[in-house]
C-alpha cells in the first residue's frame, strides 16, 4: 500500500526544509516522526505533521481496500521539498529608498509505503 501527502505554500524556505527532509529520507515512517518531534529546526514541525498525515492516508486506503494495516511496516519511499511562490515585500530605508524582502514558500511532498509495494515498482532501499 502506498499513500501520499502534500503540504503546499508552507512558509519555510525550501533550502531549510530540505535540511530536515534529507535527514528522514528512506527511514521507517514512525522512526521519522520520532526524529522530527525532537529536531530543533523550525521546518521539522510541518514535515512531521505531513508524515503523520501520510500515515493516516495509508491507514484510510488500507481500510477502504480491506487490507491489513500496520504502521510499523511503512517507510518513507519519497520525500522532497520544492519551491513555491515567493511573496515580495518592501522595507522602507533611509532617504526614500526601499529594500525588497523575499518571503519564500515550499511545497513538501511525502510518499509512504511498505516494502512489498516498493518491490513491485522496482524500488529498493
Amino acid at each position: 500500500m502506498e499513500a501520499k501527502a502534500q503540504a503546499r505554500f508552507v512558509r519555510v524556505t525550501p533550502q531549510k526544509a530540505r535540511r530536515v527532509v534529507n535527514v528522514i529520507r528512506g527511514k521507517r515512517a514512525l522512526d521519522a516522526v520520532d526524529v522530527l518531534r525532537f529536531a530543533p529546526q523550525g521546518a521539522a514541525e510541518p514535515v512531521r505533521k505531513l508524515v503523520e498525515s501520510a500515515i493516516a492516508n495509508a491507514q484510510y486506503l488500507a481500510d477502504q481496500a480491506g487490507e491489513r494495516f500496520d504502521a510499523e511496516d511503512l517507510y518513507i519511499q519519497a520525500i522532497y521539498a520544492d519551491e513555491g511562490p515567493t511573496m515580495k515585500r518592501i522595507q522602507p530605508r533611509a532617504q526614500g529608498r526601499a529594500n525588497r524582502i523575499l518571503k519564500r514558500t515550499s511545497h513538501i511532498t511525502v510518499v509512504v509505503g511498505d516494502e512489498v509495494a516498493a518491490r513491485k515498482k522496482g524500488r529498493t532501499r
